[in-house]
Formats: C-alpha cells, sequence, structure tokens
C-alpha cells in the first residue's frame, strides 16, 4: 500500500490542475507544467485537494502510485515557488561570471568554459565563487546543476571543484614525507 500516493495534493489559490489525453497540466503564476500519467491512475479534486487513486493493487501500479503523486507535489511546488539549487566554485584562480545568457567558467583548465542557459532554467552568479540554477522543473534544475557541477567534480585532497553548497567533501589526508 502506497502510503505516499493516498496522501491529498494541496492546489494553493491561482493554481489549476487539469487532467486530458493521458497528461496532468499544472498552471501557476510561474508557469506551466505537464507530466505523463498511467491511464491506470485517476486524478481527482475535491476542497482545493487533488487526490489520486489506482485501479488495483499490482506492485507496479502500487509504485507508480507514490510516483505520480510526488511528481504532482512538485508540479504544484514548482509553479508557485519555483526550485533553486546552489553551487560553489572552490578552488585557487576559480571563479565564475555571468555573461548574457550563458556562466563563464574558469576551473583550472587552459581555456574557460562557458555554459548556456536553457529554457525554463535561469543560471545567476550572486558572487564569483556561486552560482545559482533557478527554475518552475525540478527535475531540469537538477540535472542542470548536475552538468555544471560534472565540469570539474570536487576532489578529496584540496576540495577544489564545484560542489552542491550543502554537500560535504570528504577530505583525504596527503601524502607523508619519510617515516
Amino acid at each position: 500500500m502506497s502510503r505516499i500516493g493516498k496522501q491529498p495534493v494541496a492546489l494553493p489559490a491561482g493554481v489549476t490542475l487539469e487532467v486530458k489525453d493521458g497528461k496532468m497540466v499544472v498552471k501557476g503564476p510561474k508557469g506551466t507544467l505537464e507530466q505523463e500519467i498511467d491511464s491506470r491512475i485517476s486524478v481527482t479534486q475535491e476542497n482545493g485537494h487533488a487526490v489520486l487513486q489506482r485501479a488495483n493493487d499490482s506492485k507496479e501500479l502500487r509504485a507508480k502510485h507514490g510516483l505520480y503523486r510526488a511528481l504532482l507535489h512538485n508540479m504544484v511546488t514548482g509553479v508557485t515557488h519555483g526550485f533553486t539549487k546552489s553551487l560553489v566554485i572552490n578552488g585557487v584562480g576559480y571563479k565564475v561570471a555571468k555573461q548574457g545568457n550563458k556562466i563563464v567558467l574558469n576551473i583550472g583548465y587552459s581555456h574557460p568554459v562557458e555554459y548556456a542557459e536553457t529554457e525554463g532554467i535561469k543560471l545567476d552568479c550572486p558572487t564569483q565563487t556561486e552560482i545559482s540554477v533557478t527554475g518552475i522543473d525540478k527535475v531540469k534544475v537538477g540535472q542542470v546543476a548536475a552538468n555544471i557541477r560534472s565540469l570539474r567534480e570536487p576532489e578529496p585532497y584540496h576540495g577544489y571543484g564545484i560542489r552542491y553548497k550543502d554537500e560535504v567533501i570528504e577530505r583525504k589526508e596527503g601524502k607523508t614525507a619519510g617515516k
């Protein structure tokens, strides 16, 4: 039994939910998101809440029940508040700057690395060592942040590289000179 799937999703004022042609469409003040949904899962709206119900208790459908409820909740949160991932650049001479609709990273390579904004994602640089990835789609925000991090993953000896703001890099001890 999916405990997550049973929980209703609150629909705040200004947010509308439509289910048509096998898609959930959520519209809100920040934009519109849509997600395909299994035909065996039905969505009903009552008293400002959306409730998902499944047709039977097969193992596959129980898993999808919780999945689609979580996706719907993320969509509602995205169109009302949005999502943000923060990245920190650490290293001698490492820095980032915003130029138009792209960011330019100096991260220890012989050339600067450029990363362009994608549709629905906004990149910002509050300081020379921070990057903020903002958008309404949680999946896209996470993927763009992961792509930027993969440009120079943090290394464990000095901590140089790009890491998430809340990420902890376990540091290793370096070489020891003669014993």
